[in-house]
């Protein structure tokens, strides 16, 4: 088990201003202080969006303010760089991600990406994201995503099944291919088995040149030819040939086994009766086989591994799938694998898909006591809180119980955000949940997990990954 250290102590936040007070002006607050750290440490630290942010957190306080730019770059420009700041409490999360788009708004890296990628729903400005967002609502429901999730538990037993009795095997490659069979499968309507490289590479490519771009002061102009910038666009461009291929075959066989895509083709504007185009829907695709790949397969991933270094936890979770019976999962089955989903939630707590999220101030805000200037770049460390010591009790130690009803009951909604939160939480995330949770329950029920590691190194290029295999033997159960 990981042991939480001791950690420094850290500048105090003003206090919370009375409810009396919340109409006073926020030119009356102070500005956020500035972090202590030097300068090349804080840009170091900035470019690592899990243990960086942490770094600056424990140095600077829940709020504080950076200061990344060179003296004489300042002075060159004439002051523009904008103000950047790390927020990592539950009330800067409440202040920042539950804005509407009058204060807050997204930032150069969905500008990055709508350059690359097109304009999606994970990184479209907000009059224009509204609209998507209305129209694919109705997709993503508890209950329409039952369609998309069918098969899900297929694919972990199609994937099991192919480890033999005390073979070695690498979890997080093996998670990967059994979420992109299943988002084969369920989603596109295709057998990505033979192409799973052709569609991970390319993911890869476009998602650390993006992380590349937004984590360097100064950046080369979207329209240099850079080697960077062709090697990202190639990849661009055999993403959006698969989402094309796609949806022209969803187009020219509505039987075709595509329940998302044909989802999509079917998507309305409530408010206009707007359908999506061609091109929104490729966009769309792309963007979901990028978060449907990566984070749900790194979650089962981190669950996995945790459950093969905690071996009596991986009994409490063999003995409750094992109540269910040897038929294969479904949907209807959730109700009964709470303790399943608790490791998951764990495992996302440790491990979340987004490690940071950030947001431009449109005006001057008010971020857990402190004021925030329009045009303020600020992330919030979604890492950085969920393994907060002063809010998580032995943060480093693996413990789903955390997650049972009556230790999460009363928790501040603020301090858990896997998903995000406010009104650009993400669309897919009961899609996710479900995912994750059929394929826990079913590769647990065939086989033991005996994880050789003693950590999981995590690296941040745009989505959290394991930054190195994840070896652990298996053993296959008997019925």
């Amino acid at each position: 088990m990981i042991t939480d250290t001791a950690q420094p102590d850290r500048p105090q936040r003003p206090r919370r201003r009375t409810a009396d007070s919340v109409k006073a002006d926020v030119s009356q607050l102070p500005l956020a202080p500035i972090n202590p750290l030097p300068p090349a440490q804080q840009r170091r630290a900035i470019r690592v969006f899990h243990t960086g942010v942490e770094e600056l957190r424990d140095a600077g306080g829940p709020v504080t303010r950076l200061n990344l730019i060179p003296k004489w770059l300042k002075l060159v420009t004439g002051g523009l760089f904008p103000d950047a700041v790390v927020a990592t409490s539950p009330q800067a999360g409440r202040d920042i991600l539950g804005r509407t788009d009058a204060f807050v708004e997204k930032t150069l890296l969905h500008d990055q990406m709508r350059h690359l990628l097109g304009c999606n729903l994970f990184d479209l400005p907000h009059d224009r994201w509204l609209p998507r967002r209305r129209a694919l609502q109705p997709v993503f429901t508890k209950q329409r995503v039952l369609e998309f999730a069918g098969h899900m538990a297929q694919a972990a037993e199609t994937v099991t099944d192919g480890w033999p009795d005390g073979s070695r095997v690498d979890l997080d490659a093996e998670c990967r291919r059994l979420t992109l069979r299943a988002l084969g499968r369920s989603v596109l309507g295709l057998n990505l088995d033979e192409r799973a490289e052709e569609i991970a590479t390319p993911m890869r490519v476009a998602m650390e040149y993006l992380a590349h771009r937004i984590t360097r002061p100064v950046r080369a102009p979207v329209w240099l030819p850079t080697p960077a910038r062709r090697r990202a666009r190639a990849a661009a461009a055999t993403l959006r040939q698969l989402a094309d291929d796609v949806l022209r075959a969803c187009r020219a066989d509505p039987g075709r086994d595509a329940p998302l895509v044909h989802a999509l083709i079917a998507a309305r504007d409530p408010a206009t009766g707007q359908a999506l185009s061609d091109d929104d829907i490729c966009n769309e695709l792309i963007v979901f086989m990028l978060a449907g790949h990566d984070t749900t397969a790194t979650a089962l991933a981190y669950a996995l591994w945790a459950l093969g270094r905690h071996p009596d936890l991986q009994r409490r979770v063999e003995a409750e799938v094992a109540a269910i019976g040897s038929r294969e999962f479904t949907s209807e089955d959730v109700p009964r694998l709470g303790y399943t989903v608790q490791v998951l939630h764990e495992a996302l707590r440790m491990c979340p898909p987004a490690a940071a999220t950030s947001r431009e101030a449109k005006r001057d805000i008010e971020v857990d006591g402190y004021r925030l200037k329009a045009g303020t770049i600020v992330s919030f460390g979604i890492d950085a809180v969920q393994r907060d010591p002063a809010l998580w009790e032995h943060p480093l130690a693996f413990d789903p119980d955390r997650f049972s009803p009556d230790n999460a009951a009363g928790r501040d909604r603020w301090q858990f955000l896997p998903f995000g939160a406010g009104p650009r939480s993400c669309i897919g995330d009961h899609f996710a949940m479900l995912e994750a949770t059929l394929a826990l329950a079913t590769i647990i029920r065939r086989v033991e997990i005996q994880s050789e590691r003693s950590d999981f190194p995590i690296a941040v290029p745009f989505t959290t990954v394991a930054a190195e295999p994840i070896p652990a033997r298996i053993r296959r159960r008997t019925a």
